[in-house]
């Protein structure tokens, strides 16, 4: 099968990249418990550069904290030997609830996911599957303790899989946070999840497919309204595929508007830049690299506050509206920085980007003889041991 050449044995070990170990979060000590670090402050991890072991430890701790009353948990392909599936395990024989959302059609992992539910059904843990017509693709995570007589949450929502395995070779994007709008939220998708038949207004979250659509249309037309009134107006956008024709479209027209749009698609792209007329302010690069690009991301200048989204979901008709997919706004304003560096990084990458300018060609950005090279993936991995290093230092 193919996800068995990620574990294709090593040839020549000359000809592989030099390991570079992931690195704990900045904010995680060592023997130190998540869910009071995610109970004061927002904590985002970018992997491979951040080390997934904090999501395993995060639900580690919860099965074993006796405030934990409940989990819940989408899952859409895990690791063969799975430490996630473990943690649930776990947490089942200490007497907390637990519910997973087991979603069987993953190509090439069904298998997997297959034992995956067996094993935890025998164990009596509530497991619900996808839907006939609406595929479940988010990545979330709730967990519920008992705190000064009432239930807290707190949650993660990701960009990539619960696999911890290639989370070494992925690149995506986790946030944790304990707010309070976005707990709501979680335990409404699941409620959801649980009774089909309800739907929910969200106040944070951005759940597909009843509101995610309508919501990026808002926030490009947000966008053409102000550069139409000669406001600052951009788009930044990061994921694996863009081909909605309906957003596409809307970007065409957010281009004529004067709006900035740049785009980072590592897979398909339907839209064509560069086109007189139609998308001059529109540029799109992709990046294929030593690690895969997995991560979604949204920027938009909305008027100087930069409304800023990580999700599970491409700009793909499939994900807006046939599929479950959870997004969250990032609130905190050091994050939304991070995010913005993360962008800008990959935007300067002048060695392993590609331009898609002229169809068919998609050649690398050829770099200026006085500019210095910039390889975006191990940048990046400079710009988080940086952050690491500072905070040592405090």
């Amino acid at each position: 099968m193919m996800k068995h050449l990620t574990c294709f044995p090593v040839i020549d070990p000359q000809l592989e990249y030099e390991t570079l170990p992931p690195m704990p979060h900045p904010d995680i000590r060592h023997f130190s418990s998540i869910l009071s670090v995610v109970m004061e402050k927002d904590i985002f991890l970018n992997y491979p550069y951040h080390t997934f072991k904090h999501v395993i430890d995060f639900l580690r701790e919860a099965a074993i904290d006796p405030k934990v009353t409940r989990i819940c948990i989408t899952l859409y392909r895990t690791a063969e030997r799975s430490k996630i599936i473990n943690a649930l395990l776990n947490a089942n024989q200490n007497g907390k609830e637990v519910i997973v959302l087991e979603e069987l059609i993953a190509r090439f992992d069904e298998e997997q996911n297959i034992e995956n539910s067996d094993l935890l059904q025998k164990t009596g843990i509530t497991v619900i599957y996808g839907f006939k017509a609406l595929k479940v693709h988010s990545k979330l995570i709730l967990v519920e303790r008992k705190e000064k007589g009432y239930a807290r949450g707190y949650t993660y929502i990701g960009t990539g899989n619960f696999n911890e395995d290639t989370a070494k070779i992925y690149g995506d994007f986790g946030l944790f946070t304990s707010d309070e709008e976005v707990v709501t939220d979680a335990r409404a998708v699941f409620d959801f999840l649980l009774n089909t038949h309800k739907h929910y207004r969200y106040r944070q979250l951005i759940v597909s497919p009843y509101y995610m659509r309508s919501r990026f249309e808002k926030l490009i037309e947000r966008e053409i309204k102000n550069s139409l009134k000669g406001k600052n107006a951009h788009i930044y956008a990061k994921c694996n595929s863009l081909t909605d024709m309906r957003l596409i479209r809307l970007l065409y027209k957010a281009s004529r508007a004067g709006v900035k749009i740049k785009l980072i698609i590592r897979g398909a792209c339907c839209l064509e830049p560069q086109v007189p007329g139609l998308s001059e302010n529109i540029g799109v690069i992709s990046i294929v690299d030593k690690y895969l690009e997995h991560a979604r991301l949204y920027i938009f200048h909305s008027d100087g506050e930069d409304c800023t989204i990580i999700e599970s979901a491409d700009w793909m008709t499939r994900n807006l509206d046939y599929r479950i997919e959870v997004a969250v706004p990032v609130t905190d304003p050091d994050i939304r920085k991070t995010l913005m560096d993360v962008f800008r990084i990959q935007w300067a990458d002048n060695v392993k980007a590609r331009e898609l300018a002229l169809p068919g060609e998609n050649g690398y950005i050829l770099r200026k003889t006085d500019e210095e090279p910039c390889r975006s993936q191990f940048a990046l991995y400079d710009y988080y041991k940086s952050k690491l290093d500072a905070e040592h230092e405090i």
